[in-house]
Parts: structure tokens; sequence; C-alpha cells
């Protein structure tokens, strides 16, 4: 499967559906973006079951102030619509496939109770 490249038309719909949603946000003029990038597109070859979605800080400024993105590239990893993963830095290949697994391994019981504590506790 190829990355998608989501918009502030998509963004919302993409991440907030069910399964495990990886987005790189990138820019064109960041060269350990660049490099992050044919890692992170034979992944999504590697993994047809996840969805790889990039956003383009510079086209969609919106989206990236919207979550805080101060450092790219930084990849979020979202997983039935909760974000479990934030993280700069471009990831070499075996970091991906890990994330990746952990991401599939997660009790996502456990994550919505969390999830419901923090609420609970603001």
């Amino acid at each position: 499967m190829a990355t998608v490249a989501l918009t502030q038309d998509t963004f919302e719909q993409t991440v907030t559906g069910d399964g495990i949603v990886l987005v790189d946000f990138w820019a064109d003029w960041c060269g350990p973006c660049r490099r992050f990038g044919p890692v992170y597109e034979q992944a999504s070859q590697q993994h047809p079951d996840v969805t790889f979605a990039k956003v383009d800080t510079q086209a969609e400024q919106q989206i990236a102030a919207s979550l805080g993105i101060s450092s790219i590239p930084m990849i979020m990893a979202f997983r039935d619509g909760i974000l479990v993963f934030a993280q700069p830095g471009a990831l070499p290949a075996a970091a991906l496939d890990q994330l990746i697994q952990g991401v599939r391994d997660l009790d996502m019981n456990e994550v919505r109770s969390k999830v419901a504590q923090d609420a609970a506790a603001r």
C-alpha cells in the first residue's frame, strides 16, 4: 500500500477510524525527512494492514499547528482513533518495524481505560 497524503479535509477522518494509522509529518526542505521518506514508503509496502499517511507541514500548516508539531520529521501512531505514540526524528527501518509491532500488540481495552481515567482526572 502506498502512503496517503493528508489534508485539513481528510486528516481527522483518517486518524479517527478503526485500525492502525501512522502519520509522518515532513517538509520538502527537511533533509532528515527526505532520508526517512523511502524507509516509510518501504514499510507501507511491507505492512498492508496499516494506513501510512503523510502530512506536508508546509502545505498543511494548520494541522501541524493544531497538534503542536515543532520538530520534523515527526511520527505519530493512532490505533482505533486514539493517539498511542508520537516522537520526533527519523526512525531506521528496524525501529519503524518495532513501532508497528508495538502498536499492534497494544491491549486497546487497557488503553481506552487509561484514556478514560486521564479524562476523569481533568
